[in-house]
């Protein structure tokens, strides 16, 4: 489990996210020049290049929703036992850590979608020609 140390989570997302990041290169050396129109099949290209991406954007925000579900629970726990022991200074420390864990968390989520709008428009200018997925 990724969710408890934030930097390595982070980390984590940042390796995933590297087809989405070289989206330009990986567009560029899958689609052939009009000089290898006919040794390239393009459309198998973008289809194989599309399920990667999905297949990626599924597995990041997977792992980021099981990390906000994990993190929140985590947040009752503490607020349970806050009210149980009030005055229990570790406890209020780790809540507020969490609680901030949890905030970052949720906008982690956000820049999923951003990444994921900006990789499904570069995809749709350079395959559209060969290749369109059922659901863009």
């Amino acid at each position: 489990m990724i969710c408890p140390d934030f930097l390595e989570f982070q980390d984590i997302l940042k390796k995933m996210r590297v087809l989405d990041d070289k989206i330009v290169y990986a567009l560029n050396t899958s689609l052939p020049t009009e000089s290898f129109k006919s040794k390239v099949n393009a459309t198998q290209a973008c289809q194989e290049l599309y399920i990667q991406i999905q297949k990626g954007h599924e597995e990041r925000e997977n792992v980021i929703k099981n990390c906000i579900i994990a993190t929140a629970n985590s947040v009752k726990e503490l607020k349970l036992s806050k009210e149980t022991n009030p005055d229990d200074f570790e406890v209020l420390k780790n809540l507020k850590a969490e609680q901030r864990k949890l905030r970052l968390l949720q906008t982690e989520l956000s820049v999923e979608e951003v990444i994921k709008e900006k990789t499904t428009k570069l995809f749709t200018e350079k395959c559209r020609s060969y290749f369109k997925p059922n659901n863009l």
